[in-house]
């Protein structure tokens, strides 16, 4: 086994305060890499140490690999954690650990490279025989670009090879808006990823977001904690997740489950890991996205469901221990559903709203979680992304799960700032959601309507799509 006795936290915000609290609970040290923005947060406030790793913009710290393998170095810890986004599955990162005998808590720097190309992520994903959404290979150009569309016929994405969290996709409905949509989409990569490489994938109008969450050791063991559903986004951005995947049969779920687990096995995967797939509901078919290679966002109502501390078993991994459970260990009970918050203004279009909490009270109760690292006197940093608090709830069923949600919801006191929760508010509420009658364009589509909030005050978000 390896020894573990004290982390470098590379992160900010919920996560950051996730990881320490798992690191507590395992006995072993946590310090927080902060930014000069950050030095008064949660995760500052909580960790054994603290180190400032630079100023607020993240290109001048969190995603400064040099900066972090230093101050990792330099306090003496013996692994990095370095949670979503950022550095999380950037192989460079990782194989710097490996070269300054520290240990990533997360996968090889093989798999993140396997993975974090999502071209090559299809390829490699074909060779298991996991069915994999029609679309090409590398675009070299306009001219071919015409000749691929054409065989794979409108509406389709144009995406970056080196993508991801829903960035560097666009839709394209017509012949039309190719070219633009085409020239647009290579520049924002090269800005965005330093690659403008781009492919094209079918897109399916009425679909769904099932990912399954798989976990894996050093030792060829690979299992599942069943799968999520997380169809309701916002431009590309996940809003609403909840686990298990409701009405879908149990022999699809089963196939998707067992597909996500066939991939991490094929790839001798070793940590957390999430398998995602798009589920055309006209054909009933699913097909392969991509895989993340670190944490989720939503890893909490994996881990409402099925009992398991994700966080720890992933630091459990990287120590080199077996996996604590075998896939016959897994017993998943009940219904839970994430919804995020962020200090967004719906009203303007869901505009950044950084500001100071003049006040922060967070809902209790049987069945209610939240993840966060905002108290009463913070400021929220115009710096980094909008996400304050994840609010979790666990039901015996989904009716009981969004009947908790709503209460956590009404009961959740945020003042100073505005937040998406009246906006929440509304989708728990609607029609389609309780009756399961949505897809990922849905919530598209509800901000074609007039908006009404439960405190009376309306908005009009039809000018805000």
């Amino acid at each position: 086994m390896k020894n573990i006795s004290r982390v470098l936290v590379a992160n900010r915000g919920e996560i950051a305060v996730r990881i320490i609290t798992a690191c507590k609970g395992l006995g072993i040290e946590s310090v927080a890499a902060v930014s000069e923005a950050d030095k008064d947060s949660m995760p500052a406030k909580i960790a054994d140490r603290v180190i400032c790793i630079g100023p607020p913009r993240p290109t001048d710290s969190y995603l400064r690999a040099d900066t972090i393998l230093c101050a990792a170095l330099g306090t003496g810890s013996d692994a990095i954690h370095p949670g979503y986004g950022f550095l999380s599955e950037q192989p460079e990162l990782a194989e710097s650990c490996r070269g300054n005998n520290l240990i990533f808590i997360g996968p090889s720097p093989e798999s993140l490279r396997q993975m974090g190309n999502k071209l090559l992520a299809r390829k490699i994903v074909k060779g298991y025989s996991i069915p994999v959404i029609p679309g090409s290979e590398k675009v070299g150009d306009l001219k071919e670009a015409y000749k691929i569309v054409k065989e794979i016929g409108f509406p389709v994405l144009i995406k970056a090879a080196a993508g991801g969290g829903g960035r560097g996709i666009k839709i394209v409905t017509n012949p039309d808006e190719l070219k633009i949509t085409f020239e647009t989409a290579a520049a924002e990569a090269r800005i965005a990823f330093g690659d403008e490489t781009l492919y094209f994938e079918r897109f399916f109008p009425n679909a769904r977001h099932i990912e399954v969450q798989i976990v894996g050791d050093h030792f060829g063991n690979v299992i599942h904690a069943g799968e999520r559903d997380c169809s309701l986004q916002r431009r590309y951005q996940k809003v609403v997740e909840e686990a298990p995947a409701p009405s879908i049969s149990n022999k699809l779920r089963e196939e998707i489950r067992k597909a996500g687990v066939t991939i991490a096995k094929n790839m001798k995967y070793e940590s957390l890991g999430t398998v995602e797939f798009i589920l055309d509901q006209d054909s009933n078919q699913f097909y392969f996205l991509e895989m993340n290679t670190r944490i989720q966002v939503e890893h909490p109502v994996t881990e409402m469901i099925s009992g398991i501390d994700l966080v720890k078993e992933q630091i459990r991994i990287a120590a080199n221990y077996r996996l604590s459970l075998s896939q016959s260990d897994v017993r998943l009970a009940g219904h839970a559903i994430e919804c995020r918050i962020n200090a967004e203004s719906p009203e303007l279009g869901f505009q950044p709203c950084p500001g100071q909490i003049t006040h922060w009270l967070q809902p209790q109760g049987i069945g209610i979680r939240v993840d966060s690292h905002c108290y009463s006197g913070y400021f929220i940093s115009p710096y980094y992304d909008s996400l304050i608090a994840k609010v979790i709830t666990l039901g015996a069923d989904r009716s009981q799960a969004i009947d908790r949600m709503r209460y956590a919801l009404k009961n959740f006191v945020v003042a100073g700032i505005d937040t998406t929760i009246p906006f929440l508010s509304y989708i728990l509420n609607q029609p389609d959601y309780i009756k399961r009658q949505v897809n990922t364009s849905w919530i598209e589509h509800i901000l074609d309507r007039p908006l009404y909030y439960t405190n009376n005050k309306h908005y009009d978000l039809r000018r805000v799509t």
